[in-house]
Order: C-alpha cells, then sequence, then structure tokens
C-alpha cells in the first residue's frame, strides 16, 4: 500500500481552529439558509442491531458511549466533564438505535426530546458537534430513524429537524472533503450522499458526496480491500459504511456505484483475514476484538462470498494457518503521516490463537480502556514484538500522530508442505541505535508448533551523525502478552513457560539466547480492561548480530 496517499491533505489545527471561527459566525450561518424542506424524499435503511438494555438506560438518564457509563446531572448536552469521545458519540446520534431497540412510546418521545434539546442548543455552526464526520454520522442516525422517531411528530419540530438537516448537508458540502482525513472523512461523505438523496433540492450534495466517494475509496482502499490505516476494528467500520450506502443508493433508485461492490468484496475478504477462531477480529493498530455476531452480521449484509488470501502485502499483514493453529502478523509499515491518529508502534508484532481460544495478543486500545490507557497501549511495548530501551519503534508524538518510524519493512513468505516461513525486518532503531530487528516466523503444517527468532543487526547504511549511539550493550525485551484467558507459570528451571488454555490443552514457550520472566500486563481488547501476564524475554545487544531463538510447541490436551 501506498505510504504517501494523495488527494487533499486534511486542514492544519491553525486551519481548522480559523474556519472553526468563521463557521461560528452569524453571516456564515445566514449562507446555508435556502427553502427548508417540509419532508424526508427517502429514508435509508439502518441494518444494525441496537441494544435494548442501554435504550431503558437512556430513559433513565445514563449514556453508555465510547466505551463510558455516565449519567449527566441535568441534559446530556450540557455535560462538560465528559471525555471528548463520549461526547462526541453523543452528539453522533448512533445511539438510536438503542431506542429503537427499545421500542415503545416512552423510547419515542425521548428520542423527540432529546434531539429537540439539541437543537436548542448546538444548531448554530459551532464547536465539536459540527466537526465534518460527527455531522456525517448524525446526519446517516436521524435520516436512517427519520420515519421510527421524527415523521409522526408535531409539525413545528419536525420542520425544525428538517431545515438543520439542510443546513448541517450543505455545509458537510464545503467541508466534507477537508476538514478530516481517513475513516473521518469516509463518514462525513456517507451522511453527505445520504442527506443528499433525502432532502428534495439537494441532488447537488448527492452529486458531490458521489464524486468524494469514488475518489476517496481510490485513495484510501487498496486493490486487497484494506483500510490505508490498517485497524482490523476500522476494517469493520468501513464495511459498514459502505454497506450502508449501497443499500441507501438501492432504496433511492440511484445507479449503483461500479466501484462500490468490488471494494465491499475485498473489504469483506479482509475483515475475514483478521477474524480468529472465535470470530472477534485481532487487535492491531487501535480498537479491540468486537462483537463476533455483529461482525456476522456485517459479513452477511455485504453477501460477499470473497475468501481472504494468506498474504495481504498491500496492507502489510500475514495470516499463518495450520490445523487450529492461527497467527497475524504486522509486517508492514505503520499508517502514514495524516492518517496515524490511531497508529500503533507494533511493527512485526504478532496474535497467535488455538481453535476458538486466544494465546498470544497485543493489549489493544477498545474504547472501553479510557484516552490515558489507550495512548500506552499504542507503545510497542504493548504489542507482542521487540522493543530496545523501552523505546518505542515509531515515535508517538504528543498530537498524536507519529514522527520517526520504520522507512523500510521487508517481508519474504516461503511455504513447503504445508509449512510456513516469514522472514522479515524493520529499521525503526536503525536512526536512535543503528539497530535492524529481524524477525523470523515458522509454523509447522502439523499445528503444533510456532517458532521463532528475533534478531538485532548493526545498521548498514550511514545514520546521519549524530543521530544514532553505538549499537552494543543495548537492553532489549522480546514480549509475549499473554490473553487474559490463558495462564502462564514459569517453569523450575527458569528455561521455560507453560501455558494453559481455558481448555486444558497447554503450549510451553523454550527460549535461547535472553533470560525468560513473567510479569503482570493489561489487556483492553474485550469489553472491559483485565489483567493478564506477558512473556518477557530480555537481554543485551553485543557488538555483532544478537539473536534469540524461541519455540512455542503444543503440549497435551486433544487436538
Amino acid at each position: 500500500m501506498s505510504q504517501t496517499p494523495r488527494g487533499k491533505a486534511a486542514w492544519s489545527s491553525f486551519q481548522r481552529r480559523l474556519y472553526g471561527t468563521v463557521f461560528a459566525t452569524p453571516l456564515y450561518g445566514v449562507t446555508l439558509l435556502r427553502r427548508s424542506p417540509a419532508q424526508l424524499a427517502n429514508v435509508p435503511p439502518d441494518s444494525w442491531p441496537g441494544d435494548a438494555s442501554r435504550g431503558a438506560a437512556i430513559l433513565g438518564g445514563v449514556f453508555t458511549l465510547a466505551g463510558t457509563r455516565l449519567r449527566p446531572e441535568v441534559s446530556p448536552w450540557d455535560e462538560t466533564d465528559a471525555a471528548p469521545a463520549w461526547r462526541e458519540a453523543l452528539h453522533e446520534f448512533l445511539w438510536l438505535r438503542d431506542l429503537r431497540a427499545l421500542g415503545g412510546d416512552d423510547a419515542r418521545r425521548c428520542a423527540r426530546d432529546l434531539t429537540e434539546e439539541w437543537l436548542e442548543r448546538h444548531d448554530s455552526c459551532s464547536g465539536p458537534a459540527w466537526r465534518a464526520d460527527v455531522v456525517g454520522r448524525r446526519l446517516t442516525a436521524w435520516a436512517s430513524h427519520y420515519k421510527l422517531f421524527f415523521a409522526s411528530a408535531p409539525d413545528e419540530f419536525r420542520l425544525q429537524l428538517l431545515a438543520s438537516m439542510a443546513r448541517q448537508a450543505r455545509h458537510l458540502g464545503r467541508v466534507a472533503a477537508r476538514e478530516t482525513s481517513g475513516m473521518r472523512r469516509l463518514a462525513a461523505i456517507k451522511g453527505l450522499l445520504l442527506a443528499g438523496m433525502g432532502l428534495p433540492g439537494e441532488m447537488p450534495l448527492f452529486v458531490r458526496a458521489v464524486r468524494l466517494l469514488e475518489d476517496e475509496l481510490a485513495l484510501q482502499i487498496a486493490a486487497d480491500g484494506s483500510h490505508v490505516e490498517r485497524s482490523p476494528s476500522g476494517q469493520l467500520v468501513l464495511l459498514r459504511d459502505l454497506v450502508d450506502m449501497r443499500a441507501a443508493l438501492s432504496t433511492a433508485r440511484q445507479e449503483p456505484l461500479a466501484l462500490l461492490g468490488d471494494v465491499i468484496g475485498h473489504a469483506a475478504a479482509m475483515l475475514r483475514f483478521f477474524r480468529h477462531g472465535d470470530g472477534g477480529l485481532a487487535v492491531f493498530n487501535s480498537g479491540g476484538e468486537g462483537d463476533p455476531t455483529t461482525v456476522d452480521i456485517v459479513l452477511a449484509q455485504a453477501d460477499a462470498r470473497e475468501r481472504p488470501a494468506q498474504s495481504a502485502p498491500q496492507s502489510g499483514f500475514e495470516r499463518l494457518s495450520a490445523g487450529k493453529l492461527l497467527a497475524i502478523v504486522d509486517a508492514g509499515q505503520p499508517a502514514p503521516p495524516g492518517l496515524d491518529r490511531e497508529a500503533h508502534a507494533g511493527t512485526l508484532s504478532f496474535e497467535a490463537s488455538y481453535g476458538r481460544e486466544r494465546l498470544i495478543v497485543n493489549c489493544g486500545a477498545s474504547l472501553a480502556s479510557g484516552p490515558d490507557w489507550r495512548q500506552a497501549a499504542r507503545a510497542t511495548a504493548a504489542h507482542s514484538t521487540l522493543a530496545i530501551e523501552d523505546m518505542n519503534s515509531s515515535e508517538i508524538r504528543a498530537n498524536g500522530s507519529l514522527g520517526r518510524r520504520p522507512e523500510h519493512v521487508t517481508v519474504e513468505r516461503e511455504q513447503t508442505d504445508g509449512n510456513v516461513w516469514l522472514s522479515m525486518s524493520h529499521d525503526g532503531y536503525a536512526e536512535p541505535f543503528g539497530l535492524i530487528h529481524r524477525r523470523r516466523i515458522y509454523m509447522a503444517a502439523s499445528g503444533d508448533e510456532l517458532r521463532g527468532e528475533d534478531s538485532l543487526v548493526p545498521a548498514q547504511r550511514k545514520l546521519a551523525e549524530g543521530t544514532a549511539g553505538e549499537p552494543d550493550n543495548r537492553a532489549f525485551a522480546i514480549r509475549f502478552h499473554i490473553h487474559p484467558a490463558a495462564r502462564a507459570s514459569l517453569a523450575q528451571d527458569g528455561n521455560a513457560v507453560f501455558l494453559r488454555l481455558p481448555s486444558g490443552i497447554g503450549w510451553r514457550l523454550r527460549v535461547g539466547g535472553a533470560k525468560i520472566d513473567l510479569a503482570e500486563s493489561m489487556y483492553f481488547g474485550g469489553n472491559e480492561a483485565r489483567r493478564t501476564q506477558q512473556i518477557v524475554l530480555s537481554g543485551r545487544t553485543g557488538a555483532a548480530t544478537t539473536t534469540v531463538k524461541w519455540a512455542l510447541r503444543r503440549e497435551g490436551g486433544q487436538k
């Protein structure tokens, strides 16, 4: 996948502040005024299930959004202490699905009351509530729930809502292609597409959305269906949005986009690529495992039968499988600048599972982990890979973007008689330490063995003066984070670790060339933060190549 996306770059933080000041003026609001619609011409379908229990909680004034459960003291729209992710999710209105799942007159009144409160407080173009992707999600939610919650509402409220939708859509037509990037830009375009089809007289917005969508799909989606941000959980959101747009076009009897069908097929195959045996997703580059039922529903709605490949070089991921043993490996460059706000410093990390049980994982960064832990989970030490001197293989800047990062990531795959070898390397530590990390992983055709070799090799290329110290006598640590459901114990001789899965199946990890220890860890890939363990292989580099060999072999239990 290209690491330098073409197309329009998102506004800088200075430009966002500048334009935000302009958008908040009454004069700008006047430019959005035209004749308001009296109805919604097309109502797009929404096929995704809500949670009735969360809907009942909303009736009681409790909102669980972005992994945080909160009861605002007065109105949720006046809540200022909540995390930005919680407030953004509130303004997106996707929680209308939960009220829909609950059903009944109380849920309908609640949806209308909360929407009316929003119109009273936030109907002017200012603040995070009017960021392009948030507007896009909100327009999508209002349009898809229009018949259920709003079509039969009193005329005054209904017309006020439609007028606001029209103003938001017109604003979105101006900013969708520039205010945000990546997945957020696609969310903005989706809202513009649905609003352009649904609001009478706004067909030019629909035409613009189609053009933007075609451009962004070509820029953001690789030929294998992977998204440039390289997140399995983001892949799920991507496919869901693509399916929504295809369904909306069909409902409105618009000509389907030729590109859209192909992209959905490839994106669905890539989503399958990222699934472990339990049906959930691998946890790379933000996000968590997800709900296997939700993944099933999205794949069913995609109606795409394309099978995943074992190698996805365009996205930089590899999948090794034999029998019930599965490993998914990050063997690619991090997301490119401008699209790296969720990228992790986990180059050459891997996850492994056996059947429906996860064994080795990355720490993950689901919304339930909270903003501080989500940031910590981006570090190299939170991944099953090697780190030098506790430094990240990609620099994580204070603003969330990546600075120094691997410039060259290589991978070669060989397969013979069902046995698979991966030979990989990255130069993320070349600048600070003059070292290249090489990792070889071997999976036996029997599905009972996973072997590896991690080497630190002095960099051959000449480094800029003063950017690197001597490569020898550097502390390194190779980590294997264990899924919370598994249990690890150190062998009495201190040379191996025994792992036991809930099914009773055991695995033994033996090591050569490093000290082996067990340490505490945290796992954020599920619905809540959970304590777990990590295996740490530690040592110091020498003057020449330093190599650590490890072997994970299955012991006992039924296959």
